[in-house]
């Protein structure tokens, strides 16, 4: 496998139902993260009232939220934890976790609880990100890894759609309304979590630590202990220090200024799209959120029928350069027109649209795609949680940017979608209809070879 060039595949079919199984249940992950995120956020000013939090202790529930830094946090850890003992160990305990976090939202009584159960609930979902992303990526066939790892991104706009919705039905409870909308996550979280049980681990990772196994225990005496020094120091089992030198740093800083440059303004919208609305655009409560679920479904139907069914068949380069433009010229109506309704509404349907094929789609292709399996994991964590942490640090100065003047932010958002979008387009990996073995072997330098083996029955491997 990775460590000697060779690649256990089984056909070149589509995918069966037990891979979309599998997938779906782990894309939940997406779902549970951009669900939570969005449930505090249309509950943020419910809270504040309620508890009587100053906008100080606002910002910081923001920013260490599952939003931002705990996530980050989590992410890292997590990621870690998944290359060195396996995804599995992960899937057994993080929803266990976030559910116990969700209990801290749904019963606080004070904000210290609230602050308590947004970082658990943070925590618990980065770690589930990492994990959930390379397995799909490790299940997929080699030609529909892109359609695979659609699904997540579908799902993480479904989850802001349900959490939405019912944030807006139960809009007339008040605080009621919100612990309501967290208690569905935590029922979701549970049934997904007890689901996930029959989930074994991912051959390609027991495939990969077997290899090591190999070259540690050949040989006798010094001999051994020279192939046991090599495998430890190998760039596909080193751990953090492996970042550091090719062709893995390379990889893990486009991957982060890509997507992180990207997310700050998708988290900005994200968090604040309706505040920004009730307060620039003097729009209603209600108006606001049912605008920002109007993005959300935009994005569904984007990723459902443009991202899914092309990312795997055409040239990638062009795809991502149409969003990411697409993306620019959107925001720019903001930086330029007045903040009336049509202009939000174009900014949506345009911005939204182009977004589903855009950074975070490729970013969860390309961030499982350029790494090898024993680091695969560990560099969507780091990733992850550099974008997610410097994501917290941004949100604090966004109140006070939007206070200042929102066409001035509208122009620093401007200017991080361009960025992201150029580093996409000049820096496009060639790894379409590529097995994880080959891209690695590229990488690497490494002479490739493909042998044919028994898939596990159980968990159907590409």
């Amino acid at each position: 496998m990775a460590a000697s060039g060779t690649v256990e595949h089984a056909t070149e079919l589509g995918p069966s139902k037990s891979q979309w199984k599998w997938t779906f249940l782990s894309s939940m992950a997406n779902y549970i993260d951009a669900g939570s995120i969005v449930a505090g956020a249309s509950g943020l000013s419910l809270w504040q009232t309620f508890f009587h939090m100053s906008n100080s202790f606002v910002g910081i529930l923001a920013a260490f939220s599952s939003n931002a830094i705990s996530a980050g946090v989590g992410a890292l850890i997590g990621g870690r934890i998944c290359d060195l003992f396996g995804r599995k160990r992960i899937y057994s305990w993080d929803l266990l976790v976030y559910a116990f976090g969700i209990l801290w939202i749904i019963f606080a009584m004070n904000a210290w609880m609230l602050v308590v159960g947004y970082v658990i609930v943070g925590l618990a979902v980065g770690a589930d990100v990492p994990a959930s992303w390379t397995i799909i990526a490790e299940i997929a066939p080699s030609k529909s890894r892109g359609k695979m790892s659609g699904m997540a991104q579908a799902l993480w706009n479904t989850g802001p759609i349900v959490c939405l919705l019912l944030a807006f039905a139960f809009s007339h409870l008040g605080v009621l309304g919100t612990r309501l909308v967290f208690a569905h996550l935590f029922i979701l979280a549970m049934v997904t979590w007890f689901m996930r049980r029959g989930m074994v681990e991912s051959a390609r990772w027991k495939s990969a630590v077997e290899q090591k196994d190999k070259k540690v225990h050949s040989g006798s005496g010094a001999s051994a202990r020279k192939q046991e020094n090599a495998a430890q120091s190998a760039p596909s089992s080193a751990g953090f220090q492996a970042f550091l030198r090719k062709p893995h740093f390379g990889a893990i800083v486009f991957c982060i200024g890509m997507y992180g440059i990207w997310n700050l303004n998708a988290g900005t919208n994200g968090f604040f799209f309706p505040y920004i609305l009730r307060t620039v655009g003097a729009e209603s409560q209600s108006t606001s959120v049912l605008m920002q679920c109007l993005g959300f479904f935009l994005g569904l139907l984007s990723t459902l029928f443009i991202f899914m069914p092309f990312s795997d068949r055409v040239n990638r380069r062009l795809f991502f350069g149409i969003s990411a433009l697409m993306q620019v010229v959107a925001m720019v109506l903001f930086a330029v027109f007045p903040l009336t309704m049509g202009v939000a509404l174009a900014y949506l349907l345009l911005g939204n649209i182009c977004g589903g094929f855009g950074q975070q789609a490729f970013f969860q292709l390309w961030s499982a795609e350029l790494f090898p399996t024993r680091l695969r994991s560990t560099a969507q964590g780091i990733a992850f949680a550099v974008v997610r942490i410097g994501l917290g640090i941004w949100s604090f100065f966004v109140p006070i940017l939007t206070a200042t003047g929102f066409h001035k932010l509208a122009w620093i958002l401007t200017g991080f979608l361009f960025i992201s979008g150029l580093i996409g387009v000049i820096w496009t990996p060639k790894t379409k209809g590529k097995s994880l073995e080959e891209i690695e072997a590229e990488r690497i330098n490494r002479p490739f070879t493909v042998s044919t083996v028994s898939e596990s029955p159980n968990y159907p491997q590409s």
